[in-house]
């Protein structure tokens, strides 16, 4: 139920790998207001449309058209895109939030809690919620929360 989850607020994180003389064609969004970001980490220059992305570069680009990516060679591109929320944002670390006060008590949630502990030995993943929090080990065992 999360508003990224909606299809009308069309959010897309794509992993673009293109062997050298390749080339994709990224589909339109279907709102003129979403944002779509490029940016290019490995491998060589991707041209956008007859434009060139060099490596360690980003570029917005219009959503509203269908985008050709092409490369001579290999190369890797990740796409961000989303409708903007219309809400303030505030970042700080890992925590977003909607102003500096929300921030504060995130933080300060944390420090106190680590968000409700951790009642764990070690720091692996838990999996789940139902109908308990359990951690899967790496040889398959299950550990329940004490």
């Amino acid at each position: 139920s999360s508003w990224a989850a909606r299809p009308e607020h069309e959010v897309a994180i794509w992993h673009v790998h293109l062997d050298g003389g390749a080339s994709v064609t990224l589909p339109p969004c279907r709102h003129p207001s979403t944002v779509r970001t490029l940016y290019s980490f490995e491998g060589g220059d991707v041209h956008v449309g007859d434009e060139p992305l060099g490596i360690a570069t980003g570029a917005v680009v219009h959503s509203d058209v269908a985008l050709e990516l092409s490369a001579d060679e290999a190369a890797e591109i990740l796409v961000l895109q989303g409708r903007p929320i219309g809400q303030p944002v505030t970042q700080h670390g890992p925590f977003v939030m909607n102003d500096d006060a929300g921030i504060e008590q995130a933080v300060a949630d944390y420090r106190a809690t680590g968000f409700g502990g951790w009642p764990w030995r070690s720091e692996e993943p838990v999996h789940g919620h139902d109908p308990t929090r359990f951690a899967r080990r790496p040889d398959g065992a299950l550990e329940y929360a004490p």
